[in-house]
């Protein structure tokens, strides 16, 4: 009798899970929902998969189709075969934070299987969403699409950063307009703001991107937004040492492994405009960290070069590509505690990373660099080292090279994001940083490969070499749309600063707009591991007092607190390294009153240093004074900012 009670619930419970799996496949939606109720994402699965989210309770994004077209053969029309949901709650510690020292991963998941070798998972976090595809054939598949068109419940204001092709550093200026006023077939790199006035502000980017092309967005002059990707490179020309455009591509977007996951589609929903600043959701959404030994992976700051067109004087040789002029770098970096200086442009013939300037002894320079315990980072165009590979980077290492910056890459095909990867991996063996220039967005690779520490692929400082674009207000952009991928490379540390009205593009004697001490600022506003001093260090030796605070602050952080904000207009962030805070504040080019509360300090006096505007920052833009003082965490400040301007503090 037992054995036939066993044998009947056995065949109940197949009957239920079977019943389960057509209730599936018939049903409306499946939902998964962040860890506070306030996310809920819907998964619709009939004649094709689409999603929609609501927050709190109400509909955000409207029921959009995705899939995956595999071999040709489209995954719009699955065959469900289960599902499952799990919950998470985590810690991760970055081997080199830039906003926690610890970082929590709480999500919620929902993982759906089909039948033809492929899976979707939802994450629900409390600061967004995300979602990818997982495929577990046998042998190599040929991605030949994906479709992902999002649809929005309103003709949302957007932050669109156009581009004209995918051949692009993606250094962009931001369009602001209503997604309907976008037109047709216009296109951005990501990431991407959409910024409704009265409701939730979506930040759309990806993670986790290995042996895939990038993803970009496609005006339609609606409500949506449509994902669209550089095909693989049939074939290329080679126009220069730097520039290397695809001139025919496959009819495919990838020749991949069978059994794989596909990129984190990062969608960061918050209601508060300073929380884009504080997520991490990429970072927490890549593949963790594949380096065994990282102690050798040493953050900090760089006198640089290029920015300043080696400007020095005061001295009794000529300035130039030279041994003299980086030993006056060197003496610079060693005197005020910078870790390292670069050798950008000119240190080698271009196209050959073996010829040497015969103006500079590396040797020597090497050697003196080292006993100054200053290390050294060197600039090259990434397709000579592609040709040099494996000569030029047992040099670099040789000589005692700290890291490469490697630059003009301008594509994010799958070929190009495979070298992002090989060029992390081979420079880890030899114990180098990696700064990326001419380079896509940040996703995630840094946790992956934590040597990978900064890169560039936002318009930053260098503009103003040539171009009026880097305004305060492009400055108040950046931190809540850029920045929310991961570090930027903008080179900071202006010296010679004006207003918009006595602003001029300098090639060779650059100067910024906006005031000393919104640059200033921007060492506790812009998170970057490796952070440069772009200006001259005669510039930096003429005003030490500016000079001994910037290169007092750290370059990565145990906790931040983005205080007040709005994009475009102004930031007030505070962050903590070890006991103590450094606060810092940023406005456009109007003048503005913000008030510090200083709430998030512990109990008990502290000290209080301070750069604010001075009384004629809003004509002589390089105007500031210094102020210390006491500080309790009962205690409020009224900031006055001149336009452009800024104000920063350390507070012991």
């Amino acid at each position: 009798m037992k054995s036939v009670s066993d044998f009947l619930k056995r065949i109940l419970l197949c009957l239920v899970l079977n019943l389960s799996v057509l209730n599936l496949v018939y049903s409306k939606d499946i939902q998964v929902s962040s860890p506070d109720n306030k996310i809920q994402v819907r998964v619709s699965i009939n004649e094709n998969i689409r999603f929609s989210v609501f927050y709190n309770n109400i509909l955000i994004i409207k029921p959009s189709e995705i899939f995956l077209e595999i071999d040709g053969k489209s995954g719009k029309s699955p065959s469900v075969r289960s599902y499952f949901t799990r919950k998470v709650n985590e810690v991760i510690y970055p081997v080199v934070p830039t906003k926690n020292s610890s970082v929590p991963d709480h999500f919620n998941e929902l993982q759906i299987r089909f039948r033809n070798h492929y899976s979707l998972i939802f994450r629900a976090y409390n600061d967004g969403f995300a979602y990818r595809f997982q495929t577990s054939f046998n042998n190599e598949i040929t991605v030949t699409g994906e479709m992902a068109n999002y649809e929005f419940a309103e003709d949302y204001p957007i932050y669109f950063p156009k581009e004209e092709s995918f051949f692009s550093h993606n250094e962009r200026k931001y369009i602001f307009n209503n997604l309907s006023k976008i037109k047709e077939g216009e296109f951005c790199s990501l990431p991407v703001l959409l910024a409704p006035s009265d409701g939730p502000k979506i930040l759309i980017s990806e993670s986790n991107l290995i042996d895939y092309p990038g993803m970009w967005l496609k005006a339609t002059a609606s409500q949506q937004l449509q994902a669209i990707f550089p095909k693989a490179p049939l074939q290329v020309k080679q126009k220069n040492d730097r520039d290397v455009p695809v001139i025919e591509r496959e009819p495919f977007l990838a020749k991949t492994n069978g059994t794989r996951n596909f990129p984190w589609r990062v969608f960061i929903i918050t209601e508060n405009e300073g929380a884009l600043i504080e997520s991490d959701m990429v970072f927490r959404l890549a593949r963790p960290n594949q380096l065994k030994d990282v102690s050798w992976i040493r953050p900090g700051k760089v006198a640089w070069d290029w920015w300043n067109h080696l400007n020095i004087y005061g001295v009794n040789f000529k300035a130039g590509i030279n041994t003299n002029t980086y030993k006056y770098y060197i003496d610079f970096a060693s005197e005020y505690g910078i870790e390292y200086i670069i050798l950008d442009e000119g240190w080698y013939k271009l196209g050959n990373l073996l010829d040497i300037n015969p103006d500079i002894d590396m040797n020597e320079l090497f050697s003196y660099a080292k006993e100054k315990k200053v290390g050294i980072i060197l600039w090259v165009i990434w397709k000579t080292l592609d040709n040099q590979m494996e000569v030029a980077l047992d040099q670099f290492a040789e000589w005692g090279a700290a890291g490469i910056k490697v630059d003009f890459m301008q594509r994010d095909d799958q070929w190009m994001v495979n070298y992002y990867r090989k060029i992390a991996i081979e420079a880890a063996k030899r114990e180098l940083l990696v700064d990326y220039h001419g380079a896509y967005k940040p996703t995630g690779l840094r946790r992956t490969y934590p040597n990978v520490i900064t890169r560039e692929g936002v318009m930053g400082l260098e503009w103003n070499k040539w171009s009026d674009e880097i305004t305060p207000e492009h400055d108040l952009i950046i931190p809540f749309i850029r920045m929310v991928a991961g570090p930027m490379d903008y080179t900071p540390g202006a010296m010679v600063n004006t207003q918009k009205e006595n602003f001029k593009p300098v090639f060779s004697r650059p100067m910024s707009q906006g005031t000393r001490v919104h640059q200033l600022a921007m060492y506790v506003v812009y998170e970057s591991p490796l952070q440069m001093l772009a200006d001259s260090p005669s510039n930096y030796l003429k005003d030490k007092e500016c000079t001994e605070f910037i290169v007092e602050v750290p370059v990565t952080w145990d906790e931040i607190k983005v205080l007040d904000g709005k994009i475009g207009e102004y930031v007030l962030i505070a962050r903590r390294k070890g006991e103590e805070w450094y606060v810092a504040a940023m406005t456009n080019s109007n003048e503005r009153v913000l008030e510090v509360n200083f709430s998030f300090l512990k109990s008990g006096d502290h000290t209080i240093v301070s750069f604010f505007d001075g009384v004629n920052a809003n004509r002589f833009a390089s105007d500031y004074r210094k102020e210390e003082g006491k500080v309790t965490n009962k205690d409020k400040l009224r900031i006055n900012l001149a336009k452009g301007g800024g104000w920063i503090a350390r507070i012991r």
